[in-house]
């Protein structure tokens, strides 16, 4: 894997896709910085080194030009999150950005408009990334959300760095974290899969299944297999047309000797709200007009043992509907189980959008071994996937 400390970069550009697809406001100011912080090492290496720097990076899904889609909002705080003033260009390609490339002095920080402004970056455009590539010495992803996009600036762009294009520090930390889970383990392992739908999780059950111990299963997911099982879930959510599958992943997790742990209980409710009135039930007897909200007591018991046992823990999917404060307590006692683990020398990887929202929410990601920065290409990477950005800086 060729990483930043396989080049020095005195005296060179590094042209850098990261990804600073950040939230703003409707004033235009950026409400998480996470993403840029991430970056950080990566950029401060470089110019550490003599180096300077062009960062390219799409923001949202703009149709065209779309002034509310341009990157020259996040430039004052990108400069306050680097300690430097950061230069911007109104263009990614063209005279103009080449100009600033080229009277880029070292230390210097060079901001690109909006890639997606060109739809060539999207159709992955050949003559669009060689105008991309004009701008650097060296080629640089740390862009790990959307590192499984074959898009000009994550991929096309490094065949014209055949000796010259390396992972970021960020990039590199996400390929060894999952390496960590996937290939190196330390035995227990173990997967909590939430989230609402058995049908987005199934290749990521199928790959895993070699590589586990314990597979955890939470959230709404759960009463596809309750039901397929026998058991009576009331209203609550469930994919009629996956009870076979569900079944045949039960069949095959015992023939690889997987433990597979579902709730035992449950949080219902008589409405899907907030306030609305709830009981624990037994997850096979949920009653008609409730629904599973959230794992409860006995259950968060059984996944405790099971947690605190692991050596490596693969967390992706909530266990109850988190954003409503009163189906929030099993999602935020798991993430304490994990925290406990890690701080007893577990390896613990949190990854997928709604689990990495929800311990940011609860302020667990200081407590967690690595939290990822990458919804859907961690989840291709889970499904056994080679991504395409990634694929680009091996070849």
């Amino acid at each position: 894997m060729k990483t930043l400390s396989d080049i020095d970069f005195k005296g060179k550009k590094a042209l850098i896709r990261v990804d600073f697809n950040v939230p703003l406001d409707e004033n235009f100011n950026v409400t998480d910085t996470t993403r840029i912080d991430a970056a950080k090492p990566t950029i401060d290496k470089i110019l550490n080194d003599g180096g300077s720097v062009i960062l390219m990076s799409h923001l949202g899904r703009p149709k065209g030009v779309e002034e509310k889609y341009s990157l020259k909002h996040i430039v004052a705080k990108t400069s306050e999150i680097l300690g430097k003033d950061v230069k911007f260009v109104t263009n990614c390609v063209g005279d103009e950005a080449e100009k600033a490339a080229a009277n880029l002095q070292p230390g210097e920080i060079l901001l690109l408009e909006n890639l997606r402004f060109h739809e060539e970056e999207e159709a992955g455009d050949d003559a669009f990334a060689q105008k991309l590539a004009k701008l650097g010495d060296v080629y640089v992803n740390d862009a790990f959300g959307t590192a499984h996009r074959a898009h000009a600036s994550t991929t096309i762009v490094a065949k014209y760095f055949p000796e010259n294009k390396v992972f970021g520090a960020l990039l590199a930390k996400e390929i060894e974290s999952l390496d960590k889970v996937l290939k190196n383990s330390e035995k227990p392992v173990t997967a909590v899969l939430g989230g609402s739908k058995v049908s987005s999780k199934i290749t990521v059950i199928e790959n895993i299944l070699d590589k586990v111990d314990h597979l955890i299963i939470g959230g709404g997911m759960t009463f596809t297999f309750v039901k397929a099982l026998g058991g009576k879930i009331g209203d609550s959510i469930c994919e009629d047309d996956k009870q076979e599958l569900a079944l045949e992943i039960l069949k095959q997790a015992k023939a690889k000797n997987v433990q597979i742990h579902l709730p035992v209980d449950v949080i219902a409710a008589d409405g899907f709200k907030n306030d609305a009135n709830t009981q624990v039930v037994d997850v096979n007897e949920i009653p008609d007009g409730w629904q599973g909200l959230d794992a409860g007591p006995k259950s968060l018991e059984n996944f405790k043992k099971v947690i605190l046992e692991s050596k490596t823990i693969l967390w992706n999917g909530p266990l109850g509907v988190f954003e409503m404060e009163n189906f929030a307590k099993g999602t935020i006692t798991l993430g304490e189980f994990i925290a406990e683990a890690t701080q007893k020398g577990a390896f613990s990887l949190v990854g997928g959008g709604d689990s990495v929202s929800a311990v940011k929410q609860f302020g667990l990601e200081p407590k967690m071994s690595y939290v990822s920065t990458g919804g859907g290409a961690m989840l291709e990477m889970l499904e056994g996937k080679t991504l395409p950005g990634i694929a680009a800086i091996q070849e």
